[in-house]
């Protein structure tokens, strides 16, 4: 499926808006991917739970987890599930709450120049096939339509929150990621 951008909203995808989200700070640039990991309940994959969480109608009684979590308000622009299905919950334009408190490059309060990604999954087990190929795709489209963002400006929520946050995860395959969007760029770049 061909996916595109028009008006902050990726084309394509499943749209689920998250109350979760504010507007940005005026003249402030898009100019940081934040990839994350996520899974709801802790290690299980394919419930609506992560969609609950994020539109703050998570059912706290259906998993003792869901108690210790009830009172978050987070928000993440897109998930990408394990079959490598995508949902926006936050126009690319506003702020989704997905860093909390982080820093990058000495700037504070990622949410403000940040969009952040979602990959369903855990610190604990290697993430699809299907997620790589849709993440690559995505972001490029991210990468040609802000002109702020590069890839050197790829982070995980770890390398933004360290000692906080350690998503995506030590079987999240940098290498893989970034090698597959320095091909595809270099490709059209080169119209090969």
């Amino acid at each position: 499926m061909e996916f595109s951008i028009a008006n902050d909203i990726l084309v394509g995808a499943r749209l689920l808006e998250s109350p979760n989200q504010s507007a940005r700070p005026v003249n402030v640039d898009i100019d940081l991917l934040v990839i994350h990991n996520i899974s709801l309940p802790p290690g299980k994959f394919g419930s609506a739970c992560i969609d609950q969480l994020f539109c703050n109608q998570l059912e706290t009684d259906s998993h003792p987890f869901f108690k210790e979590i009830a009172h978050l308000r987070v928000s993440s622009h897109l998930l990408i599930d394990r079959e490598g299905r995508l949902t926006q919950y936050v126009p690319f334009n506003n702020r989704a709450w997905h860093a909390g408190e982080s820093s990058f490059c000495g700037r504070d309060n990622c949410n403000d120049f940040s969009i952040g990604i979602e990959l369903e999954g855990t610190d604990f087990e290697k993430f699809t096939d299907s997620q790589y190929n849709r993440l690559t795709s995505v972001t490029n489209l991210l990468l040609e339509t802000y002109s702020g963002m590069s890839v050197e400006n790829i982070v995980g929520h770890s390398d933004i929150a360290p000692g906080r946050k350690t998503d995506p995860g030590p079987f999240f395959d940098w290498d893989r990621y970034k090698k597959s969007l320095t091909e595809v760029r270099s490709t059209d770049i080169l119209g090969t």
